[in-house]
This record gives structure tokens, C-alpha cells and sequence, in this order.
């Protein structure tokens, strides 16, 4: 008599069963989900690491604006091949950011300077030298005062100054003659003007601050400033004036004493 099998059912063979099912079951779900059915709302917070992104998956179209601030920058990520041309503007450079370190060689020209940009106090020790200046670049009116005319012969309205001294011992010496020469001659012959101690004229003006001489244009004044034993005024003869200097006499009053005269003078270009 053939026996018949009958499968008996019990709690190992249940489970088993279920948990084919369910394996089978969640296959069918995943592989039949729509396209484009997970969203945001389908994510986990968190669940999208740097490790499940692919390789140059964000392009720049997927970044929002603005959204690459300076603190998401690393190290030296923005590189000159990484700025566009014109992007750095004047108004986006910093206090202080451009120090001489980072100025190329040769990259600021005379075009890039303004007008008086480089006063005296920019100018290094021995900067200007002669091959640097135009030439006659120097000229008398650019030169203080204090140096004085460097021409000849001089100019107009150019002013010579200078002391003298005459005299003599007495007795058998009672007349002295002198003279004087100009640093630099005249273009004419100036009119000679002598003026005893404390006195001007229209032409002479006196003695200034410092005791410096003056002189009007196309004149030559002789101040004398004190005189011992002469007779005043002193004699400066025509014959002896000319564009190159002029000559002085002094007679003794009382023969038998010494005589002195000294004082300034002052001569101005006509």
C-alpha cells in the first residue's frame, strides 16, 4: 500500500515563508519605482553625504546665487585662472593691499602718475642727478636768494653787493685811491650814487634788513658807513666807473693824521 506525503505545518516553516515573501516583495517595490519618484520630502536629513555624491555631480548651474560665501572657500581654491578679467575692481581691494612687494617691476609709468604726485619729499637722496635734468631746466628764478647770480652778464633787475675800505696813514699820505670789481660785469654802465652815513635817495634806498645794500635798476649806490679824517663825500671818478667795477679816492682832512672810510655797496642790472 503506497504511503502519501503530507507536508505538516510548523512555526520554522512559517517564518521561513514569511520572510521569503517580504524579500521578494521588497524587490518588486524597489525595482518598480517610477522615475523622478524620490524627492526632497523623500530624503532623510543628512542622508546625501559628500560620499554619495558623484564625481562632478554639482556644476555650477546647480549652485543658487550668492550661495559660495568666503567661508565656504578652502585654502587657495580661488586661483588667478579662477577671476575674470576685470572682476577685481578698486572699490574690492582692501586698506592696505597693495604694498610695494606686490607691484611688478616697471608697472607704474609716467602716464599713471597724476599731476605733482611726486613732491620733494618722495624724492630719495640723490635722485635727481645731471643726466635726469632737462637741459636748461635750472634757471636763475628757480634758484633761491641765497645763491646769488650765476650769469653774465647779469640780468635785468639782477642785484651785485660788496663792502669796501680806503685809507691812509697821514703826513706825506693824504690821498688813497681804491676800487672795487663786480662778481659778475653788467650789460651798461651804471650811474654812480655816494651817500654819506644814514642818508638814501630815490635811486638808493638805504641799507635793508641785514644790513644788505640796495639799489634801484641801472644804478650803483656807495653807502659809507663811518669815516675817520675824510673828506665826505668820497670821490668815485667817472673815468673809473665801468660795467666791470668802479674806483674810489679819499682825501685826508688833516694831513698829518690817518684817514679811513668803509662801507657797502650795491649795483642793480638796468
Amino acid at each position: 500500500m503506497k504511503s502519501r506525503f503530507v507536508p505538516q505545518l510548523n512555526f520554522a516553516n512559517v517564518i521561513a515563508t514569511i520572510a521569503l515573501f517580504v524579500a521578494l516583495g521588497g524587490a518588486a517595490v524597489a525595482a518598480g519605482l517610477p522615475r523622478n519618484s524620490v524627492g526632497a520630502n523623500q530624503l532623510k536629513r543628512g542622508a546625501v553625504t559628500p560620499a554619495k555624491l558623484k564625481k562632478a555631480a554639482v556644476t555650477s548651474g546647480k549652485l543658487a546665487q550668492k550661495s559660495v560665501t568666503a567661508g565656504k572657500l578652502g585654502p587657495n581654491s580661488v586661483l588667478p585662472g579662477n577671476i575674470g578679467n576685470g572682476a577685481i575692481t578698486s572699490a574690492k581691494i582692501g586698506s592696505g593691499a597693495v604694498i610695494a612687494a606686490s607691484i611688478k617691476n616697471g608697472v607704474i609709468t609716467t602716464n599713471k602718475l597724476n599731476s605733482k604726485a611726486v613732491t620733494t619729499d618722495k624724492l630719495g637722496e640723490n635722485a635727481v642727478t645731471t643726466p635726469i635734468l632737462a637741459n636748461n631746466s635750472v634757471t636763475p628764478a628757480k634758484l633761491s636768494k641765497e645763491f646769488g647770480p650765476i650769469v653774465s652778464p647779469l640780468k635785468s633787475g639782477q642785484t651785485l653787493q660788496g663792502s669796501f675800505a680806503i685809507g691812509g696813514g697821514g703826513k706825506e699820505l693824504t690821498l688813497a685811491v681804491g676800487g672795487e670789481t663786480f662778481q659778475f660785469p653788467l650789460a651798461n654802465t651804471p650811474a654812480v650814487n655816494v651817500l654819506n652815513p644814514s642818508t638814501t635817495s630815490a635811486a638808493c634806498p638805504g641799507l635793508g634788513s641785514g644790513q644788505a645794500p640796495a639799489a634801484v635798476a641801472g644804478n650803483l649806490c656807495l653807502y659809507v658807513t663811518s669815516a675817520t679824517n675824510v673828506k665826505l663825500p668820497l670821490v668815485a671818478p667817472a673815468t673809473s666807473l665801468t660795467r666791470f667795477g668802479f674806483g674810489l679816492e679819499a682825501t685826508a682832512e688833516d694831513k698829518e693824521k690817518p684817514f679811513t672810510a668803509f662801507g657797502q655797496w650795491a649795483v642793480t642790472a638796468p
